[in-house]
């Protein structure tokens, strides 16, 4: 799960296995595989990088546990 925020400011979680693709429209968009849309404040690069910083966390507490 990773946080971001709406034009408004609202910040929300999201789960960033349900995403489909991000693009920039100049607003950045986010597209799940149930074909929802929300538009962020967070530019594209910036989603990338709190999927990457989700991902590697959820492998080291994994590996930490084992």
């Amino acid at each position: 799960m990773i946080r971001v925020q709406r034009l408004n400011g609202k910040e929300f979680v999201i789960n960033s296995e349900l995403i489909l693709f991000v693009e920039a429209t100049p607003d950045t968009v986010i597209t799940f595989t149930t074909c929802q849309k929300v538009v962020v404040k967070e530019t594209v690069d910036e989603i990338i990088d709190r999927i990457l910083d989700f991902k590697a966390k959820s492998i080291l507490d994994k590996s930490n546990n084992e």
